[in-house]
């Protein structure tokens, strides 16, 4: 089975938060500004590689 079309959309929005705010901390002016934007960055990969994982999971239940 194709991966679930809300994954696939929480996916490609999550990796497009962790895009700007790499890009937000890339560009800020004060430090606290740039670690805030961080740890924002990596939040979202943390949750996108969750959802790729659950994309695969469900990839393997429906083989099974």
């Amino acid at each position: 089975m194709e991966e679930d079309p809300t994954t696939r959309e929480l996916r490609h929005e999550q990796a497009e938060r962790e895009a700007g705010e790499r890009k937000d901390a890339a560009e800020a002016d004060r430090e606290d500004e740039t670690a805030q934007h961080e740890r924002r960055a990596e939040k979202a990969e943390y949750l996108r590689e969750k959802l790729k994982e659950r994309s695969e999971a469900e990839r393997e239940s429906d083989r099974g």
